[in-house]
C-alpha cells in the first residue's frame, strides 16, 4: 500500500452553497495529491475530489465513478476470507487485485457491555460475495452504528445483480432445521447476534471467532446480559457429532455446521443426540429483485428514485462513506469524506444524501463511517492501491468488508 500527499495545485470541482457544481481555485492540504478535473483510474473508473460547504464547515470528499456498462468493469464484496475477521481496505483490495474500493457495512466493533465477551468484528447486515451468501442480518436492536432512518432495518442492502445492475433491496434469511422431532425455522446465519429464542447456523465462512456473542443481548437491547440458557450441537454430513452446554469457538471444518440455540432454541437442540440425522437449510431471499445478486453489502438507504427518505438526521455531522447509482443501476458513485483535522466536521446524513444527488445518484446508501471511512485506488502503473483520503483515526481501521472495483484487460 502506498500513499501520496501534497498540496492543492489546480482547480477542483466544488459544491457551492446553493448546490450547483462550479470550478474554483483552492489552496490547503490535499489528502492524496489533488488533480485537475477527473483522474482515470482504469477504463470505466474515474476519480475526483470535491469540497462541500456544510453546517460544520467545509467537508472534503473523494468520489469514484464506476461505469457498469463497460464490460471490463465489475464490482464485488471485499472481505478477509471469514465473516468474523477484519483487515484494512488497502489489504483487502490488494489481496484481490482490485483497482479501487471503499469500506463496507457497520460492524460489531466493541463489547464493553458484556465483560469477558470479545467483539467478533462481524458485520450488521447481510453479505453476498461472488454470488455466495455469507451471512444474514442481526436483529435491529443489536446493530452497531447511528440510529436507522424510519422505515429501514438491518436487512437493507446495496448490491449488484448478475445482470450488472446496482439495486437497493432487502435480504431476509430463509432457513430451517429438520430432525426426527420436527422442523423449526432458522433464526440466524453466521451472525454475531441471534434473535431471542432462536437457533442460528454457523459454517466455515464464520471463521474462528467465539460464538458466545451470538447469545448476548436481546432483539431490542444490544447491551442486555448474555443468555444463561444456551446449547450447541455440531452437525457433519447430516448427523450430530457433538454437543455442548455453551457456544464454543475455533475454525469450523468444511462441510460442518454448528447450531447455536438460546432459550427456546436451546431447548430444541437439547432434544438432539449424537448420531441423530439433522438437515439444515439456509439461503438469503431478496425482497424485491428476482435477479440473483453477485454481491450485496449491508448499511441503510438514504434516497430512492431521487427522493431522500423522510426523517434523515440533519444534526449529527461525521466523516462518512456512501454509495449511489444512476442510469437504472448502470453507473455507480462512491463517496468517502476526508478525515484530516481540517475537514473532520464531516456531513450529516441529510447533507450526504444531498451531495449524492448532486453527483447524479438517483438512489443512495449509507455505509460505515467515522474511523472506518476509507477509499483506495491503484493508479495506472502502480503495483498497489493508495489510500485516497485521510482516515480520521490517523491510519486505516481494519474492517470486515468493503466494495471492490475490478477491471480486466
Amino acid at each position: 500500500m502506498t500513499r501520496r500527499d501534497g498540496r492543492f495545485r489546480t482547480a477542483l470541482t466544488v459544491f457551492t452553497a446553493c448546490g450547483a457544481l462550479t470550478s474554483a481555485a483552492l489552496t490547503g492540504a490535499a489528502p492524496a495529491g489533488a488533480a485537475e478535473g477527473t483522474d482515470a483510474i482504469a477504463p470505466g473508473v474515474e476519480y475526483i475530489e470535491l469540497d462541500i460547504p456544510a453546517a460544520k464547515g467545509v467537508a472534503h470528499a473523494h468520489v469514484l465513478s464506476v461505469d457498469l456498462r463497460n464490460p471490463r468493469v465489475r464490482v464485488d464484496l471485499l472481505y478477509p476470507g471469514a465473516v468474523a475477521s477484519r483487515a484494512p481496505v488497502s489489504v483487502l483490495a490488494d489481496s484481490r487485485d482490485a483497482v479501487a474500493g471503499v469500506n463496507g457495512d457497520f460492524f460489531d466493533i466493541t463489547e464493553t457491555q458484556h465483560p469477558g465477551v470479545e467483539a467478533t468484528g462481524a458485520t450488521v447486515g447481510p453479505a453476498i460475495a461472488s454470488g455466495r451468501a455469507l451471512k444474514g442480518a442481526v436483529p435491529d436492536g443489536q446493530r452497531f452504528g447511528p440510529a436507522l432512518p424510519p422505515g429501514t432495518n438491518t436487512e437493507d442492502v446495496f448490491g449488484v445483480g448478475v445482470d450488472r445492475r446496482a439495486r437497493l433491496d432487502g435480504m431476509a434469511l430463509d432457513g430451517s432445521v429438520r430432525s426426527s422431532g420436527g422442523t423449526w425455522p432458522l433464526g440466524g446465519f453466521n451472525q454475531y447476534a441471534l434473535p431471542v429464542g432462536s437457533v442460528g447456523a454457523f459454517t466455515e465462512d464464520w471463521g474462528a471467532a467465539s460464538r458466545v456473542r451470538a447469545t448476548c443481548g436481546t432483539d431490542t437491547d444490544r447491551a442486555a446480559p448474555c443468555s444463561a440458557d444456551t446449547y450447541e450441537v455440531t452437525v457433519r454430513r447430516g448427523r450430530v457429532v457433538a454437543a455442548a452446554e455453551a457456544p464454543g469457538g475455533g475454525a469450523i471444518a468444511p462441510g460442518t455446521t454448528v447450531l447455536v440455540g438460546r432459550e427456546e432454541g436451546a431447548r430444541r437442540l437439547r432434544g438432539l443426540s449424537v448420531g441423530d440425522r439433522v438437515g439444515v437449510r439456509h439461503r438469503l431471499v431478496a425482497e424485491s429483485s428476482r435477479v440473483p445478486y453477485r454481491f450485496a453489502v449491508g448499511g441503510y438507504p438514504m434516497m430512492t428514485d431521487g427522493v431522500p427518505l423522510p426523517g434523515l438526521d440533519d444534526s449529527t455531522s461525521a466523516v462518512r462513506t456512501a454509495v449511489g447509482f444512476s442510469d437504472h443501476g448502470r453507473r455507480m458513485q462512491f463517496l468517502a469524506l476526508d478525515g484530516a483535522p481540517g475537514f473532520r466536521g464531516g456531513l450529516t446524513i441529510a447533507e450526504v444524501t444531498a451531495a449524492m444527488g448532486r453527483l447524479g445518484s438517483r438512489d443512495a446508501f449509507s455505509l460505515d463511517g467515522g474511523g472506518s471511512t476509507t477509499m483506495v485506488a491503484r493508479r495506472p502503473g502502480a503495483d498497489a492501491v493508495s489510500v485516497l483520503n485521510h482516515p480520521s483515526g490517523g491510519a486505516e481501521r481494519p474492517v470486515p468488508n468493503g466494495i471492490g472495483v475490478f477491471t480486466r484487460p
